[in-house]
């Protein structure tokens, strides 16, 4: 197997060291090639090496959040290059869904090892610098307007960007996800649940069935003796019992 290459990115001396140990201990098929204190080092670094894969602390001083990814996004002398950003940060909850939303990987603080294993097996598979850049500028997107628009699925090997306000509902099919819009359906390689915390913040998504979650805005009628919900484009989705009084409550709004 080709040696994989990498640098790390983090202001913390102490942190840098940890994650170098760790991968050097669970990770042969890197090769760290450079550790960085700040983002203008890293630049002339990922210049320099071409690395396959840059580890990058989200909290970065003079540079957090979006800012970040903006840096990173206008290098547009670096030609040529294709790597994948792994983030590593602290436990925020809004920006791990943002990473989520987006399909960019991301380590918590302290470091899995196993979380790390998966994340570098990821990387090797997914290299491809077009689809970074369009998963950068949704989280980029995420974490700057502090508002869910778009999200990121992976559909046959491909990054499919989806507009929430398109998606009309999605449905569980066994570990897979059925993504319905207007105009066409998308299977999503992670189950109903997932989709279900990362919306947690649109209202507009509510879930009625274990094997459904609807977007509000395209409900039609709802049928209270066969227990199903109308939405356009032809599609019926099964409403739960148990989740009746809360979804017509939802309706008397």
């Amino acid at each position: 197997m080709n040696k994989l290459t990498a640098i790390l990115v983090d202001d913390e001396e102490g942190a840098r060291d940890v994650l170098d140990n760790l991968i050097q201990r669970f990770c042969p098929e890197i090769q760290l090639l450079d550790k960085c204190a700040n983002i203008p080092s890293a630049v002339e670094s990922i210049n320099k090496h071409k690395p396959n894969i840059v580890f990058l602390d989200i909290e970065m001083p003079n540079y957090a959040g979006y800012e970040i990814i903006d840096f990173i996004e206008n290098i547009d002398f670096i030609e040529n290059i294709d790597f994948e950003i792994i983030f590593v940060t602290a436990y925020d909850q809004y920006a791990i869904r943002a990473f989520e939303l987006s399909a960019v990987d991301y380590l918590l603080k302290p470091v899995d090892i196993e979380r790390l294993q998966k994340s570098v097996l990821k990387a090797s598979k997914t290299i491809d610098l077009k689809q970074s850049v369009q998963r950068l500028n949704v989280l980029k997107e995420t974490l700057e307007s502090n508002e869910v628009k778009n999200i990121i699925v992976s559909e046959r090997g491909y990054q499919e960007i989806i507009p929430i306000n398109s998606i009309i509902s999605i449905e569980a099919q066994e570990s897979y996800s059925q993504i319905h819009t207007s105009t066409k359906k998308y299977i999503a390689s992670k189950n109903l649940k997932h989709f279900e915390r990362i919306l947690t913040g649109s209202p507009k998504f509510i879930r009625v069935h274990k094997s459904w979650l609807i977007n509000t805005d395209f409900i039609l009628n709802y049928s209270k003796s066969n227990l199903t919900i109308n939405l356009e484009s032809g599609i019926i989705a099964k409403l739960s019992k148990y989740k009746k009084v809360e979804f017509e409550s939802l309706l008397t709004k």
